[in-house]
């Protein structure tokens, strides 16, 4: 799918992100042409924003896509109240099984991911490794959110901690 130059993409592993430009490069006598994207960094110490390139070509593999819509959010957002869940009792089954929702780039699988380890939190203590992971998911999610409906991140974060119970 073509994406105009300054609209804003998902990128699964890193949240949304900017369409900053389009690039020319040869690669092995083949001119291919790279999506330039602009990625804001957080966490402690971080600097500026990450610049990713990728083939134009290959966007829709890779997984970028256009944030979801206003009604998708909402659907979004029924997921995270759904409070009867099962998830795996064992750790590294749920973490991988949570670990391959967050990979998939899906935006109804990471609030998944967002609500089961809210719940656990709720009732125990997340391990560190689920905490940065929840740190993660919800990072994921709200960046999504907010651009979904036009609003800062705060307002997406309240909206997702009011669906959670929070």
């Amino acid at each position: 799918m073509p994406y105009a130059i300054g609209s804003k993409v998902v990128y699964p592993s890193h949240g949304v992100a900017q369409l900053v430009g389009r690039e020319k490069r040869k690669i092995d006598g083949t001119t291919v042409t790279y999506l330039v994207l602009s990625v804001p960094q957080r966490g402690w110490g971080t600097r500026g924003d990450l610049k990713v390139s990728v083939p134009e070509d290959r966007a829709d593999e890779v997984g970028i896509r256009e944030a979801v819509s206003a009604e998708d959010a909402a659907d979004v957002l029924e997921v995270l109240a759904v409070r009867d869940v099962r998830v795996p009792a064992n750790w590294s089954r749920r973490f991988k099984n949570h670990q391959e929702k967050l990979k998939s780039g899906d935006v109804f699988a990471c609030a998944e991911v967002v609500r089961n380890l809210a719940i656990r939190l709720r009732n125990a203590k997340l391990s560190t490794a689920e905490q940065s992971m929840y740190a993660n998911a919800r990072y994921l999610l709200t960046s999504e959110l907010a651009v979904s409906w036009d609003v800062d991140q705060e307002e997406a974060e309240a909206r997702i901690d009011k669906a959670l119970g929070v």
